[in-house]
């Protein structure tokens, strides 16, 4: 159940939706926004591994530009560019904002996987730093990568979070650490336990399993929506 996650960025509801059945059907999670505010909202709580930009998102909204700047500026999520305009000052503009790719439409649909998996890969090499977690390691405090996290088991007033090396601790709830983690990434099955959707290796209707422990599952349809 491993997969890249991906921001589609788009006005138009039928470009949007065209977009998101391409990725789907290449095996992307996907998440969608209709203008830059959506958009950050979401770049703020999910892990997205690229964003494509439409930069025309409407009259009176900002543009995929000025989007793709903030991102460059904050986020640091990689971008690609997903346009009608081929002029020089608009293409001048864009590049100036250091997106990894700039298509315009009509796209073939093997290009469009082709700039999205070369994006990835270029980031993927790059130095930057990983989303954490504050969590206890014995005696001492440590940020735990959240992509490093298998699963998450409540234990009175305690969380213990399951890596592939080892156990860590932190004095939490299920909800106080549910609103800190990317629900793209991570899902409740029982009431005493969240686990990393990308980290699942099978599943039936009452198990979960993951790095062979097996994980009670309560909700029979959480997978099969």
């Amino acid at each position: 159940m491993n997969s890249k996650t991906i921001l589609i960025v788009e006005d138009d509801f039928l470009n949007r939706r065209l977009t998101k059945k391409i990725l789907q059907e290449n095996g992307y999670q996907t998440l969608e926004a209709k203008n830059a505010n959506e958009a950050l909202a979401i770049l703020n709580k999910e892990l997205v591994d690229l964003a494509i930009l439409d930069i025309n998102l409407g009259d009176g909204e900002m543009d995929g530009i000025s989007l793709g700047n903030l991102i460059q500026n904050k986020q640091k999520v990689p971008f690609i560019y997903l346009t009608a305009y081929e002029n020089a000052k608009v293409i001048s503009e864009a590049v100036a904002t250091s997106p990894y790719s700039y298509l315009t439409k009509p796209f073939k649909n093997s290009d469009l996987i082709a700039s999205i998996e070369l994006a990835i890969i270029k980031s993927s090499k790059e130095d930057k730093p990983k989303p954490s977690i504050l969590v206890k390691d014995g005696e001492y405090k440590v940020e735990l990568p959240i992509e490093d996290i298998n699963f998450i088991n409540s234990e009175g007033n305690y969380l213990l979070f399951y890596t592939n090396e080892k156990t860590y601790k932190s004095r939490a709830t299920i909800s106080q650490i549910l609103e800190l983690l990317p629900p793209s990434k991570f899902i409740q099955i029982h009431r005493a336990f969240i686990v990393n959707k990308d980290k699942i290796e099978k599943y039936n209707a009452k198990n979960v399993v993951i790095k062979n422990t097996t994980i009670p599952l309560s909700k029979k349809d959480l997978f099969e929506k």
